[in-house]
């Protein structure tokens, strides 16, 4: 089983970046702990991307159907504004998962509506870290039994 991990605008500043909010783990430490959940979990790759160009990540949806079973994605900002994801999430047909670490809807109202929550699998958020292990648990259960 392959996975690739997509993680959206200004997470690359996360440990630092309101951490009141968003808590105080690197991405790096983040991706480190997926990799040990993965192997743990029969996930044989698990292929982690961060960008804050949403051109890019459309790039990425485009190349996991080539290669990927399941996407979990924190799309950060664009959950509640592309269209262009929610499209690259429709045309390549893979399982996804959304995943955010802080509960969007306790939150400012612009962040109470997702874009991508209706052609994904399902969503998580509020639980920090844990919203990335989670949904990477939920999809790869959703992949085993064939859904």
């Amino acid at each position: 089983m392959k996975i690739l991990v997509l993680h959206g605008p200004n997470l690359n500043l996360l440990g630092t970046r309101e951490p009141g909010i968003y808590g105080t783990l690197t991405l790096a430490e983040i991706n480190q702990r997926l990799h040990t959940l993965a192997n743990t979990l029969g996930v044989t790759e698990l292929r982690t991307q961060q960008s804050n160009h949403e051109g890019m990540l459309v790039d990425a949806f485009h190349d996991a159907r080539n290669w990927a079973n399941g996407v979990l994605i924190n799309p950060g900002a664009y959950t509640h504004t592309s269209i262009a994801l929610r499209d690259a999430i429709s045309a390549v047909g893979l399982p996804v998962v959304e995943a955010h670490l802080s509960n969007v809807y306790a939150r400012e109202a612009f962040r109470h509506h997702s874009m991508l929550a209706g052609v994904c699998v399902g969503s998580l958020c509020g639980f920090g870290y844990n919203s990335y292990a989670l949904g990477l648990q939920a999809l790869v259960w959703h992949i085993q039994k064939g859904a």
